[in-house]
């Protein structure tokens, strides 16, 4: 195989080994550490001894992404305030045809999802990731992580079942959550509490991550008293040069908020039957490097 071809191998299965690290760490700097390093592995293999690249380069992608998500649940245990994933934006396009699929592949890197993932462990969360998001067989997953397929479809089973009871029901039309992202923040900013409030779900919630490196509550917002009242407080802040872009982040509608052309927050609203039932808001700027310059 010469260089260029192993070259374009790599690349032919980047998007699929950046989506599995991504899921895995919900941090783009440490999913895209995670595909270097399996590059580099890659590109100095034995070639007689990779008779299939894709699963090849899963399978180090994957324990690679273990080992440093064991390394990260310390830092994130002393993580000031609530935890979100690192903003990521999605747009499947061609890549992926399937309409199907695309649903599938925007719930599994929701922001929702990826915050239930948080409480699994590293096996079950690689399971459930190549499974559920993926579809990749029990037993090609069984061999990227050097157990027996009987081991696999137990943690997969586990895996599962705890997501299935801890993740949110929200409803996914792409074009009803963006209406109500834009109803949100046109209440939002012209200052109209009574639309605002009538916007969201009594049990509304809010989750700022901050990491505490910017202002954002260190705790979750709940009832819409208390967001509404929050969000109608920031938004009369004098802000001078605010400007707000519309993108998708997560497989779903989002806000960029950038304030003297550099991003300040990144914002996004889940719904349920016509109401906005939480709110996040990601101002950690360490989260928000791949905005720089947009």
């Amino acid at each position: 195989m010469t260089t260029d071809t192993v070259t374009d191998v790599f690349e032919e299965h980047r998007p699929v080994l950046t989506g599995v690290a991504y899921r895995m760490l919900g941090r783009i700097a440490d999913a895209e550490d995670v595909v270097q390093e399996a590059w580099l592995r890659w590109s100095s293999a034995v070639r007689e001894d990779v008779r299939e690249p894709r699963a090849f380069l899963v399978r180090i992608v994957t324990r690679l992404a273990i080992d440093r998500l064991r390394q990260l649940r310390t830092r994130r245990e002393a993580y000031v305030g609530p935890w979100l994933p690192e903003p990521f934006v999605t747009d499947f396009g061609p890549a992926v045809p399937d309409t199907a699929e695309q649903a599938l592949l925007a719930d599994s890197v929701s922001v929702a999802v990826l915050v239930v993932l948080e409480s699994l462990s590293p096996l079950e969360r690689a399971v459930f990731v190549l499974r559920e998001a993926f579809g990749f067989p029990y037993g090609e997953i069984a061999t990227a992580l050097d157990r027996t397929e009987a081991a696999v479809r137990q943690l997969a089973g586990r895996a599962r079942r705890h997501v299935e009871e801890r993740k949110p029901r929200y409803d996914v039309d792409p074009v009803h959550r963006r209406d109500l992202t834009e109803r949100f923040l046109a209440a939002a900013a012209g200052g109209d509490i009574e639309e605002l409030l009538a916007l969201l779900a009594p049990d509304v919630r809010l989750v700022g991550d901050s990491g505490g490196k910017s202002k954002a509550p260190l705790r979750i917002l709940e009832s819409a008293d208390k967001v509404g009242r929050f969000l109608h407080a920031v938004a009369h802040e004098p802000i001078p040069d605010l400007e707000v872009r519309s993108l998708e982040l997560n497989g779903g509608p989002a806000l960029l908020v950038l304030i003297d052309g550099k991003p300040d927050s990144v914002m996004q609203v889940d719904v349920r039957g016509g109401l906005i039932q939480c709110v996040y808001i990601v101002r950690n700027p360490d989260k928000l490097t791949s905005f720089v310059g947009a």
